[in-house]
């Protein structure tokens, strides 16, 4: 499909004679037509941007839907501005299907276009025009198929990831069936999932995901989406008996967890990988989806930090966390869960960088997997946001084995300064830090606070 796109947009670069470009509602880029030219100002910054890392920038898809475009109807025409690297003026052909507008076509006017009649006045579009504007539509088309196929896709991996135990079987077995019939997928290839947070679930008309090398098919989970059925995570009873193999290599740990809720809305990415530990393509495919405007979304509205503030925390950028490979479709809910916890742990630990996979996020690991609580009620005053320096201050010396002359280089403080501080820290927690059981103590918990 991805050949007939670039077909389809050399014909319109062939109709007008000019450069074209394609991309998606989120300003991904689908194909791009020959710029032909010793001229160096053939392509501007936007464009040679656009080309060389596949998709354009929020400021940017910002300035071009200021003139309407996800509106239009009909070819717009763009004028150049070089205060926002916009040095060539283009014409934007919107790519809708049914009134719903999935991409948008760009063409470059180094001035031959100027005189053309697009049809916004109420007189009729040059026929050029009216080529490119069918051409275009036989493109929306196309993505629309699309669509509609990787939302089968999706519907079935959410259907498996939220599925009880008793159910997954089932839901996998569809989820194999779908992947055979319409990418042609071998059972028994090496597969992971990714989990981007936050994900913004509420355009519900928002375009489909960038077709990219190894992604088979993806779903948004909204925050407290979880198993259909089941207790509350947390209690007794939703610590199921390991499976006879249940699990990766007799690794029943992760499979033996309940599916939780979803902390935040979350996208969830089913990728195939080349080989069995190398996660390239699901890395690949985690930096593609950070850049999209849907990634790194503020936390829902009223949702209070586990400190207990009382206020909405501050928006953070988006994290990725990456799940141990596995070649059976039974798998893929232990590995969501490892993906989530491992995006949950990038989001909360910045030295973990924005992608991260399960296998290297440490003691996350356990944190993770406990359930949402109020914190201890010894460390509850220090996570007021008036105590946020000692807070920090106390995780520090911890990360440092409690050794303050690395603790002071790391904080940049006097020793003297940093003795106080953890004075003040044992005087507000009633915790003694020489104490092996109080560090361990205070230790999860300004950890697991930040999750």
């Amino acid at each position: 499909m991805r050949g007939d796109y670039q077909q389809l947009v050399d014909e319109i670069s062939a109709a007008l004679g000019a450069p074209a470009t394609l991309e998606d509602r989120d300003f991904g880029l689908i194909a791009f037509g020959a710029h032909e030219g010793d001229d160096d100002e053939v392509m501007d910054p936007v464009r040679t941007r656009s080309i060389l890392q596949r998709r354009s920038s929020a400021a940017v898809r910002a300035w071009f839907e200021a003139f309407g475009i996800a509106r239009a109807k009909t070819a717009l025409r763009i004028p150049p501005d070089p205060a926002a690297g916009v040095f060539r003026g283009r014409i934007c052909l919107p790519v809708r299907h049914r009134g719903i507008v999935h991409g948008y076509v760009w063409l470059l006017d180094d001035g031959h276009l100027t005189d053309l009649e697009l049809g916004t006045r109420g007189a009729p579009p040059d026929p050029r025009i009216a080529q490119a504007m069918e051409t275009a539509a036989r493109i929306g088309a196309l993505l629309a198929d699309e669509a509609r196929a990787g939302a089968e896709l999706g519907d079935l991996l959410r259907e498996l990831l939220v599925a009880a135990p008793d159910g997954q079987p089932a839901a996998a077995a569809g989820l194999r069936d779908a992947l055979r019939d319409s990418l042609r997928f071998t059972p028994g290839a090496p597969l992971t999932l990714v989990a981007v947070l936050p994900w913004d679930t509420s355009d519900t008309d928002a375009a489909p995901l960038p077709s990219l090398p190894g992604l088979l098919a993806a779903c948004a989970l909204p925050a407290g989406g979880g198993p259909a059925d089941g207790p509350a995570a947390g209690t007794d009873e939703t610590e199921p008996a390991a499976r006879p193999g249940a699990g990766r290599g007799g690794r029943t740990g992760s499979a033996a967890r309940p599916q939780p809720a979803v902390p935040v809305p979350a996208l969830a990415a089913l990728v195939r990988l080349r080989a069995s530990g190398a996660p390239g393509p699901a890395h690949t495919v985690a930096e593609h989806l950070l850049r999209s405007p849907r990634a790194g979304a503020a936390p829902a509205e009223g949702k209070a930090p586990r400190g207990g503030s009382g206020h909405p925390p501050p928006p953070r950028p988006g994290a990725a966390g990456i799940g141990a490979g596995t070649r059976e479709l039974t798998d893929l809910p232990a590995t969501w869960r490892e993906a989530l916890d491992a995006a949950r742990a990038a989001h909360a630990e910045p030295r973990l960088g924005p992608i991260t996979q399960w296998d290297a996020i440490g003691p996350y690991r356990m944190l993770t997997a406990l359930p949402a609580t109020a914190p201890d009620p010894a460390i509850g005053p220090l996570l007021a946001p008036a105590h946020a320096e000692l807070a920090r201050t106390a995780e520090v010396f911890l990360d440092c084995a409690g050794q303050a002359s690395r603790t002071a280089q790391v904080l940049g403080i006097h020793r003297q300064t940093l003795y106080y501080r953890l004075g003040r820290v044992e005087k507000l927690t009633g915790l003694d830090l020489g104490d092996g059981e109080h560090r361990l103590l205070l230790h999860m918990a300004l950890k697991a606070a930040r999750l």
